[in-house]
């Protein structure tokens, strides 16, 4: 008899557990718990298997579980695939969903920072939204073993609908299409906010997705916002056309270490190989009315840099970065977010403007600085940020 296993062992395990189910034909069910909590939760691991192999109609199956602290949205997740695996039923089994998976995003909120949280490793997820990044990506690609993508599909359902990410806008990064596409019903029913298009190329991709999101939801129009990630030359040459591929395009996010190998190129720190490509990314977006996210910065213990790599990424004209460890998201939201001092000079320039349309003069200034309509709408975009950053607060906390 073929056995279905899911679920990670071994000693440096936490926040998990491992599960082999055996379906038989006679038996009934034989459920073995192997848990260092199993006084206290023993009990209700075996309840809820045994909820699981009862909704699925199964009479007979021997089950070993290995429990290391998992939660019930884990243990359910791993249970599900496990069957799945050697069964073919289709109906997912769902816990009651909490309040905060309820809560929608919106399309101009701030996108500073997005940290990149592998979608097979439960442990990192459940503090997660504590950490203050204004998005959280549930990947279910490069950070996810092939071996173990099918099962990252359950556990990152189940932790959109029952991990409280706080603030955070919920994303996920779904695999390369058309693979992707089999991700998406695993995630468009149940929560996600945002859905990461990777090693996106055209704008037939973005086509695609849509078209299956809209059949998953049964409406017209996808409410689901999409970020596609250009990482190769031909996505660079299509940018445009990719960001103006679909209305519920609200960013574009470049991957430079993609790119800088499909380019021949080693990915440097003063990034001379990647300014043309991050700059289309970046003029792309614009023309689209659309957000310019940049790349990663991949070394977690240089601080200093990553402050430096940001500042200069804020001056191309992006809105953003991806963050791969929570000490970089303090440092990336601060360098992506109007300064006081430069708050108070827009304020200064709009009112300076405003005084001079009313008085009906044709000139503007500063001081001894003339003010043109470029700068006065530079101004006002810094305001603007402002204004929905301090929404954004506003609203999640109530």
């Amino acid at each position: 008899m073929n056995a279905g296993i899911a679920g990670n062992r071994g000693d440096s395990v936490r926040s998990d557990c491992y599960v082999k189910c055996t379906i038989g034909s006679v038996g009934g069910w034989e459920i073995e718990v192997e848990s260092k909590v199993e006084a206290m939760y023993g009990a209700s691991i075996r309840n809820l298997a045994e909820q699981i192999l009862s909704y699925y109609e199964i009479e007979h199956a021997h089950m070993v579980i290995e429990d290391k602290g998992a939660l019930p949205f884990v243990l359910a997740a791993r249970l599900e695939c496990a069957i799945k695996k050697v069964t073919a039923v289709e109906k997912p089994f769902l816990l009651p969903l909490i309040n905060e998976s309820l809560q929608r995003s919106t399309v101009d909120r701030y996108r500073r920072s997005r940290l990149y949280l592998p979608g097979n490793n439960p442990k990192i997820m459940l503090n997660a939204g504590l950490h203050g990044a204004d998005g959280i990506i549930l990947d279910l690609e490069d950070s996810v073993a092939p071996q173990k993508k099918f099962e990252a599909r359950f556990l990152v359902r189940n932790a959109l609908r029952h991990v409280n990410f706080g603030e955070a806008e919920r994303m996920v990064r779904i695999n390369q299409i058309p693979e992707g596409l089999d991700d998406l019903p695993y995630v468009i029913p149940y929560g996600v906010d945002l859905v990461l298009i990777p090693k996106c190329e055209n704008a037939d991709q973005i086509v695609q997705v849509n078209e299956s999101i809209c059949e998953l939801l049964q409406v017209k129009e996808s409410p689901i916002f999409l970020m596609p990630i250009i990482e190769s030359a031909k996505g660079i040459l299509n940018a445009y056309d990719i960001a103006s591929a679909a209305t519920n395009i609200v960013a574009i996010a470049i991957g430079l270490e993609d790119y800088s190998a499909d380019i021949g190129a080693q990915r440097t720190v003063e990034g001379k190989e990647s300014f043309y490509a991050r700059s289309v990314v970046v003029n792309a977006s614009r023309a689209a009315g659309i957000q310019p996210i940049d790349s990663v910065f991949s070394d977690v213990a240089k601080v200093g840099q990553l402050r430096k790599t940001a500042l200069e990424s804020r001056g191309l004209g992006f809105v953003g970065m991806g963050c791969i460890h929570p000490r970089q998201i303090g440092v990336i939201n601060e360098c992506y977010s109007p300064t006081v001092e430069e708050l108070e000079r827009a304020q200064k320039i709009v009112d300076a403007y405003n005084i001079a349309l009313e008085k009906g003069e044709g000139v503007v200034s500063i001081g001894s600085k003339m003010i043109d309509p470029p700068i006065v709408k530079r101004a006002l975009n810094v305001i603007r940020n402002a204004d929905v950053l301090s929404k954004n607060r506003r609203n999640n906390h109530g």
